[in-house]
């Protein structure tokens, strides 16, 4: 069974969303996945909190097309593993 295609109004959601880092390890984790980590890792440095709002993520990583599906598919795997935490606002 693969994976349903996401409505645009869940989309628009998923964008608004913050992701939170909880743990800071990249054990057992994809390429994607470690992408997601190290740019949260050097948010905390720079900003001093280890948050930031996906569509500031995908826009810094510059994703498209096949690349932000992964990216999602990724964030919900991290959150599954309680590595990250998605807060939907």
């Amino acid at each position: 069974m693969g994976m349903a295609r996401q409505s645009k109004k869940e989309t628009q959601k998923m964008f608004r969303a913050v992701v939170v880092l909880l743990r800071n390890t990249t054990w057992k984790c994809g390429k994607v996945e470690r992408l997601v980590i190290e740019y949260l890792q050097s948010h905390l440095m720079r900003y001093g909190t280890p948050k930031s709002s996906i569509r500031e993520m995908t826009q810094h990583l510059n994703l498209k097309g096949k690349q932000r599906s992964e990216f999602f598919d990724a964030l919900k795997r991290l959150e599954r593993r309680h590595i990250i935490e998605i807060k939907i606002s």
